[in-house]
């Protein structure tokens, strides 16, 4: 998507879980776009050597709502929050470790992110969760992942309601995207060939693509839309 080159200049933008793919091209985007751009997560060490120089990475373990709240504190202004930090732990979301686990890190992050980012973010701030497809459906291999993702899209609604009129809340529901978290799958022909054929635009999607979406929503162009969830899955959910 095409969009005006100093769209986000002087915006402080925050990524929550953006050292690596979805994260990763979406802080890449606000920042090719002008935007003083800061992620965090616990990839930063490595996956800082692949983001450009003018994007600050921090190392944070969003598990701990103490440091989460303290990275986001320390910030003077946010304009932009991306609550991108997401993990699946497949079969072992049924032992109640990993259950916990996976919520604390895919649902509770984006509360306390969003609680502590509140007082810093000006009228016409934006803040974008990421959702999934799996907040639409369940999934026997992944119950802890897509009971998270389902509560993101009905925290995202509520929040939406609380922040407004001031600051605007929504969400994208990603499908099958080429990202760290899909390798297992895309490396298994047999698992993901049934995928490939469900889905109408004949391919899985690129973090890119998902990037562009969290633009608009985060830009002056999406000002009365707060609320949404925004499938952008290629047609899987229509099949």
């Amino acid at each position: 998507m095409s969009f005006e080159p100093n769209l986000f200049v002087g915006k402080t933008v925050i990524v929550i879980g953006g050292t690596s793919g979805i994260g990763a091209a979406t802080a890449e985007a606000f920042a090719a776009l002008g935007a003083s751009t800061h992620v965090a997560g616990l990839a930063a060490a490595t996956g800082a050597e692949q983001l450009p120089e003018d994007i600050s990475s921090t190392k944070l373990d969003v598990r701990s709502p103490s440091d989460l709240e303290s990275y986001v504190s320390h910030f003077e202004r946010i304009d932009v929050l991306v609550n991108c930090a997401g993990v699946s732990r497949d079969r072992d979301e049924w032992t109640a470790a990993s259950f916990s686990d996976v919520m604390a890190i895919n649902l509770f992050s984006v509360m306390t992110a969003c609680r502590a980012a509140r007082p810093l973010m000006p009228t016409g701030g934006a803040i974008i969760n990421i959702a999934s497809m799996y907040s639409t459906f369940g999934a026997a291999d992944r119950p802890a992942y897509a009971s998270s993702k389902g509560a993101v899209v009905q925290l995202t609604k509520s929040l939406a309601q609380e922040y407004a009129p001031d600051i605007r809340v929504n969400a994208v529901a990603p499908g099958w995207i080429v990202t760290p978290l899909s390798d297992k799958l895309l490396s298994d022909p047999k698992a993901s060939q049934p995928i490939f054929d469900r889905i109408p635009a004949g391919r899985w999607g690129q973090p890119n693509e998902i990037a562009d979406p969290i633009l608009y929503l985060a830009s002056p162009a999406a000002g009365y839309i707060t609320g949404i969830v925004l499938p952008v899955d290629g047609g899987y959910l229509t099949v």
